[in-house]
């Protein structure tokens, strides 16, 4: 038997038909449906066909006078049989046509993971599914979709949703994710293996920021902040609000990826594999940014309230204080607490900065609890902009593709460097010499005839302060130390071709050894500067 029912949606009329329509009823539905539409103003139109079994040629038309009078409206939860009937009739060339998505329940499921959008539930042995918070979601999920498939194309390992379904008024992604535990489930359960989480999450946060995104396939996450801290210069007194804007502001422009919601509840160990999840925060720019937002994760969204650490991550402060400490010093490559601590108070200006936007956005300032967090938050920014004169800072490790043109921007990133930590003229042009040796020799010889990557790894550390530089390539074995030293008292006519370098690189560090290890060579070589 068919039902007609009606309802009006943010100005959006919705009507919903279950049962059959044929040439028997064709009429008295299409009377009830005008009937409906008559009792108030429409902006656009939606039909609900969830429960909908069967469509004539009857019923047809009276979609097609609907399309008269209203235009493009959308036809929704068409069943494979009715889908088949309008795509074969020309229909879904005509008007949006939605299929209906599979029902899934997360009653009682585990949750495996959360984001700023959705929460992760697992729904048996092989599967999650991510149900978003927003009811209207399927606009979101496919922007997500596209931006997993990117990371995916540019090397990030994340995982692609296959299915698309309903989970009570909302939509949900399904994944396959075998015995998914995400790192917060980890450090929570087990935390003897807080360095191996550490490991692996700066790793891949490494590698994220190492990529570089062809241009306007990602927000730029600058201009983002540019317009937090407009907002937030309001609330602060002028000196400290004008120099707040023109930190952000000073900040470059970057091509490389940031997540955007990196923390541990974002990442799922899958077998062996380590995943990436809630790809819809992917953006481009400086690492500050994303520090500032891993701050926020594990220090600044709790620092009023302590609680809410355990509430978010899944595990208490202590852990969450220590296992942001140990991602930085990963992250930077240095135990050296003042760099540290530089580098920290840079990210949390951006991170307060979002924080106080998003809780006044969201009330906050009517709430007693809530003001309180808010002047917390603001005493530390204001503390920081008193002491904090640029947000930058320079990554220690590079990879580029191992070709001779890539010598300049190498001898870049490594004079950027010295010149930072005070590097005298003499050490600075010898270890030059010894990087330009070392790399040309990559790019000529470990991956002949073809090509491949290296990358260049630099430390300051210890007083008096030396520079220790790592190249890494994972091209044939070869250990350039064993090559004997030329001759340097023949004539230029009696030597033998080759070995200068090496020769002179030998002469002007401290210390250079070398090791091959899980497939790579690798060249330490040490210097004071």
């Amino acid at each position: 038997m068919e039902e007609v029912k009606g309802r009006l949606q943010d100005n959006t009329a919705i009507i919903t038909l279950t049962g059959r329509i044929d040439s028997s009823n064709a009429a008295q539905v299409e009377e009830e449906i005008f009937r409906l539409l008559s009792d108030g103003e429409i902006g656009s139109l939606c039909i609900d066909m969830q429960g909908l079994e069967f469509i004539s040629s009857s019923g047809l038309r009276i979609l097609l006078k609907l399309r008269k009078i209203y235009g493009d409206y959308r036809l929704t939860d068409v069943g494979p049989d009715i889908y088949e009937v309008l795509h074969m009739t020309g229909f879904t060339e005509l008007m949006t046509v939605e299929k209906a998505y599979r029902r899934v329940s997360v009653d009682g499921c585990e949750v495996v993971g959360e984001g700023a959008n959705g929460t992760v539930y697992r729904i048996d042995g092989d599967n999650v599914v991510k149900v978003y918070k927003d009811a209207n979601a399927l606009d979101e999920i496919q922007k997500e979709r596209e931006l997993a498939r990117l990371a995916l194309v540019l090397g990030i390992p994340t995982a692609i949703s296959y299915d698309v379904v309903r989970v009570g008024d909302s939509y949900g992604s399904v994944f396959e994710m075998l015995d998914a535990r995400s790192f917060s489930k980890i450090l929570a359960e087990h935390p003897e293996k807080m360095d191996w989480c550490v490991k692996e999450y700066v790793d891949l946060l490494k590698k994220i920021h190492r990529t570089v995104v062809p241009a306007g396939k990602l927000p730029d996450m600058r201009r983002v902040a540019i317009s937090w801290a407009e907002f937030v210069q309001d609330y602060l007194p002028e000196e400290p609000g004008r120099k707040l804007l023109q930190l952000v502001r000073a900040v470059p422009k970057s091509n490389h990826m940031l997540h955007g919601d990196y923390h541990t509840k974002n990442l799922e160990l899958t077998g062996d594999e380590v995943l990436l999840i809630d790809m819809d925060t992917l953006a481009t720019g400086h690492p500050v940014f994303e520090l500032a937002s891993m701050f926020n994760a594990f220090v600044g969204f709790g620092e009023y309230d302590n609680g809410q650490t355990k509430r978010f991550l899944g595990f208490d402060r202590p852990v969450a204080l220590e296992f942001w400490r140990k991602s930085l010093a990963a992250y930077l490559g240095t135990e050296d607490e003042d760099r540290i601590r530089a580098v920290e108070n840079k990210a949390r200006v951006v991170g307060y900065t979002r924080l106080i936007r998003r809780s006044i956005r969201r009330g906050g300032l009517e709430d007693t609890e809530r003001n309180a967090e808010i002047e917390l938050w603001k005493s530390e920014l204001l503390e920081l902009l008193d002491k904090v004169d640029d947000l930058t800072f320079l990554p220690n490790e590079i990879r580029v593709e191992a070709t001779r043109q890539n010598l300049g921007p190498v001898m870049e990133f490594l004079c950027a460097h010295l010149e930072q930590a005070g590097c005298s003229m003499k050490s600075q042009t010898e270890l030059e010499l010894a990087v330009e040796e070392i790399f040309i020799n990559i790019a000529n010889y470990a991956y002949s005839p073809g090509t491949g990557e290296a990358d260049i790894h630099i430390e300051i550390e210890g007083d008096p302060k030396q520079a220790v530089i790592t190249l890494r390539d994972q091209g044939v074995p070869y250990n350039p130390l064993e090559r004997e030293d030329p001759d340097v008292t023949l004539s230029a006519e009696e030597r033998g071709i080759g070995g200068l370098g090496i020769f002179l690189t030998r002469k002007t560090m401290d210390e250079l050894y070398y090791e091959y290890r899980d497939g790579s060579n690798i060249l330490t070589m040490k210097k004071r500067i």
